[in-house]
């Protein structure tokens, strides 16, 4: 897709989904990093519930560093994959407390050092709660940005790389947004409501298949 036509489908995301932020509940960095591991697999719905009693006793590090990995997984279990969100949580609160002075650090670098988490999670991170242009590629935007043809890749590193390539640094945060609610609302993984999408007129998916 060129320059031009990225420029349009952009602009009408952001009429569409104005005002579109992260839906995971959350008071702190360190409380949207944990909230962010959660959510694997996950929805944020299920992730809001469980945080909120969660963040009662346990939304700093040193608080959640008293847990052992079956406590902390009693907790988390309706999130699925306990066992392992559990343990890293804890070795990430650990290299928090140890490494980083007891804050969330606020580089990539830094973020991706931390046990559980990669550039998805970190760029999560670094948009919702430091204000730092990022792209966070989840299986929405990876599936919108690829059927759009806004952003082509076989893995959500080639299309993080080619969004912040083809997409002003300025815009990166807010279309992120942009392209996980429309992910979630019109362009879903099974049964896309393509005739009600406002930017069909401007899809590769669309057109290939409304031909069919």
């Amino acid at each position: 897709m060129d320059k031009d036509n990225i420029c349009k489908v952009l602009d009408i995301l952001s009429r569409t989904y104005n005002g579109a932020k992260c839906a995971l509940n959350f008071k702190s960095p360190y409380q949207l990093l944990i909230s962010t591991i959660l959510s694997a697999q996950c929805t944020d719905e299920r992730v809001n519930k469980v945080t909120e009693e969660l963040y009662k006793n346990y939304d700093t590090p040193k608080k959640m560093a008293i847990l052992s990995e079956e406590e902390l997984g009693e907790k988390i279990k309706s999130c699925g994959l306990y066992k392992n969100k559990s343990k890293n949580i804890l070795k990430a609160t650990k290299d928090i407390i140890d490494k980083f002075h007891g804050e969330v650090p606020s580089t990539m670098e830094e973020l991706i050092t931390l046990k559980g988490v990669g550039r998805k999670t970190a760029n999560v991170v670094l948009s919702n709660a430091f204000g730092i242009p990022a792209i966070a590629v989840d299986t929405h935007v990876f599936r919108v940005s690829n059927r759009i043809g806004i952003a082509k890749g076989s893995n959500v590193d080639v299309v993080e790389k080619e969004l912040m390539k083809n997409i002003p640094k300025e815009m990166w945060s807010d279309s992120h947004h942009y392209l996980i609610w429309h992910g979630r609302k019109i362009c879903k993984a099974r049964n896309p409501k393509c005739e009600e999408c406002p930017i069909n007129f401007l899809c590769e998916f669309y057109s290939i298949n409304s031909k069919c």
